[in-house]
């Protein structure tokens, strides 16, 4: 795989969704932030943040970019009005790409599709159409998760299923999907409190379906996107470096599951595996958690960045991003 994954030379992740909205970040040399202005004056509406994550990819090699959209965020009218708030055409999307099966992620997939009118890839890992998920209690009790994946509604609304647990290269080859992600580290355990019904049973959800993005930046090295990670966000990386055959990490964005008492004693542990990697950029979003997200601040002082929506991040192998 590593022979066919091309490097870009340009790399841009535009947060159209994420748990946290905040008009006064400013810019950096590696962030650009939405413009609060529009016509001569601060603009009427606002863009939204929910319980979510949805990000826009484009990579450009040569004089060709690709944009695809990773995840679709937790409710089915955020992320479009994000987009028009943004000035952003869903048009422009070649391919949706779902980082597993939860509906976090999926909240507006079909409102997206219904927007485009062409047929749209859905790149999706077979377990995210588990026919029902559930977390335990405490209590013996369960919840149940009421939105999930329906092969037949996307498929009525234009969408084009590509259902594959391997890597799979999108973009003139500049975007890897990681499809199934190794599992190698001894702490990261994914959700012990998850379970889901297959075949009429109940059993534990390892959430095999859990998916990234990989890309390879021109004389920077890779560039890691998790939607939730739940087979571990340093699972994730070192994946990633293996099937890309990547020795240095650039930049390393997305949700990484860290948020609340189930996931705090792994913390450290995470934190340690991560900076043995040097990341220049740390984004980390949505379930990382508000916790984690403060102990990243200060475990990568140069490379944190706090993220909203609205914040486009560019990476060029032309300058110091």
């Amino acid at each position: 795989m590593n022979d066919r994954l091309r490097e870009a030379n340009h790399i841009e992740v535009l947060t159209l969704m994420d748990n946290y909205a905040d008009v006064l970040l400013g810019n950096t040399k590696v962030v650009r932030r939405a413009n609060r202005l529009k016509n001569g004056e601060i603009a009427r509406d606002t863009l939204v943040s929910e319980h979510g994550l949805s990000l826009l990819v484009t990579v450009r090699g040569g004089h060709r970019a690709h944009t695809i959209l990773f995840d679709t965020g937790y409710s089915a009218i955020g992320v479009p009005h994000n987009m028009e708030c943004l000035g952003l055409n869903p048009e422009d999307i070649e391919a949706i790409v779902l980082s597993h099966g939860h509906m976090d992620h999926l909240g507006s997939l079909h409102v997206i599709l219904e927007k485009v009118r062409r047929p749209m890839p859905v790149l999706v890992h077979p377990d995210a159409f588990v026919s029902s998920r559930y977390l335990t209690r405490k209590d013996g009790g369960r919840d149940r998760f009421p939105v999930m994946l329906n092969r037949r509604e996307i498929e009525n609304r234009g969408g084009q299923i590509r259902e594959t647990a391997a890597p799979t290269l999108l973009c003139e080859d500049m975007i890897l999907v990681s499809g199934e992600v190794e599992r190698t580290t001894p702490f990261e355990k994914g959700m012990p409190h998850a379970v889901m019904e297959k075949d009429g049973r109940l059993e534990k959800d390892p959430i095999r379906d859990d998916q990234a993005l990989f890309m390879l930046l021109e004389g920077k090295g890779l560039v890691v996107i998790g939607g939730c990670s739940h087979a571990g966000i340093v699972n994730t990386v070192r994946y990633g470096k293996k099937i890309t055959g990547a020795q240095r990490v650039h930049a390393v964005l997305g949700g990484f599951h860290l948020a609340g008492p189930l996931f705090e004693p792994i913390l450290e542990d995470t934190l340690e595996a991560l900076k043995a990697e040097a990341p220049d950029v740390v984004v980390p979003m949505h379930c990382t958690g508000w916790n984690a997200i403060q102990r990243f601040s200060l475990a990568f002082p140069a490379a944190f960045v706090l993220n909203s929506v609205g914040s486009a991040y560019r990476f060029s192998s032309e300058s110091g991003t």
